[in-house]
């Protein structure tokens, strides 16, 4: 049973194999007769209509289902849960607070899991982001991205796509918010370039995608008077853009603190690609439901 946890649950291979599938016109209807289940844990606008739609296009029936219906360890185990909804659906996604939720679903392994996000990673949104970056550049390798804030779990799935697709993948992050000790052995493993700083300049100077998200996360709310503080000149904005590459794109994972993380002159710019970048999430989405169906047979 093949599950999408993290990003680098796929091969090198399988990754590009996974992209092709996001790029291409041609939907295969590989979920015909099927249901998937959707629980929402975390509430999100774009994952949940970009995974519907995926899961419709491919011919299957989308199941929304709030956190609260299936009380993961309240109502009922995150295994029953999981093996509940393998009665009905041919795959389960979920989007949770916490990252063992997902592992603990994976582990039961009576149905491919997908992760929509949890803490420690967003492997679908990653994918949205390298079919963005193919889109305006081509191929991947031999590009540069720059990530600017905090080393959170969308910026852990990027860095690891990043070095799994030949690209370089630079992080400027204040003092105490920059990737583990863990992480950044992960990431390095993926080998190619892997550079960890604490400024935007360096991080930023001739990169062809510059990468913002928001300073504070869903559930650190009350941390975001301190982040605020804490970064203070890691604000993507005109000036740090004039750093980049002549021809950089500017993308955000979205939704944003406009004037906080990143100015309105840049999300608005003629470098923006963020609603590019947000529609890919529904390629994304075909993609991984579509590889992941073909694998299970």
């Amino acid at each position: 049973m093949r599950h999408l946890t993290e990003i680098d649950d796929l091969s090198a291979e399988e990754l590009a194999d996974v992209l092709q599938l996001g790029m291409s016109n041609a939907v295969p209807p590989v979920l015909a007769g099927h249901g998937v289940a959707l629980i929402f844990e975390k509430p999100s606008a774009r994952t949940r209509n970009s995974t519907e739609m995926a899961v419709v296009q491919l011919g299957g029936h989308p199941v929304y289902i709030q956190g609260s219906e299936v009380g993961f360890d309240t109502r009922e185990s995150v295994e029953d849960i999981t093996r509940t909804m393998a009665c009905f659906h041919g795959v389960v996604a979920a989007r949770v607070f916490d990252h063992s939720v997902i592992e603990r679903m994976a582990a039961v392994d009576v149905v491919p899991i997908i992760n929509l996000l949890s803490d420690q990673a967003h492997p679908l949104q990653a994918l949205a982001d390298l079919l963005t970056i193919h889109g305006e550049f081509g191929a991947l390798a031999g590009r540069t991205v720059a990530y600017v804030g905090d080393a959170n779990n969308v910026a852990r799935s990027l860095a690891l796509a990043s070095l799994a697709s030949g690209m370089e993948f630079r992080i400027a992050s204040p003092e105490g918010y920059g990737f583990s000790e863990a992480d950044q052995t992960r990431i390095a493993a993926a080998q190619g370039s892997f550079v960890v700083s604490h400024d935007p300049i360096d991080a930023v100077a001739g990169a062809d995608v510059v990468y913002a998200d928001t300073w504070t996360s869903m559930g650190q709310e009350d941390e975001a008077e301190r982040r605020r503080r804490d970064f203070v000149g890691f604000q993507v904005n005109d000036e740090l853009m004039g750093h980049a590459a002549s021809g950089a794109i500017f993308l955000h994972c979205l939704p944003a603190h406009r004037n906080e993380e990143v100015t309105d002159a840049v999300l608005d710019g003629s470098r923006s690609r963020i609603w590019v970048q947000a529609k890919n999430r529904m390629h994304a989405a075909r993609a991984a439901f579509a590889w992941i169906a073909q694998e299970r047979g």
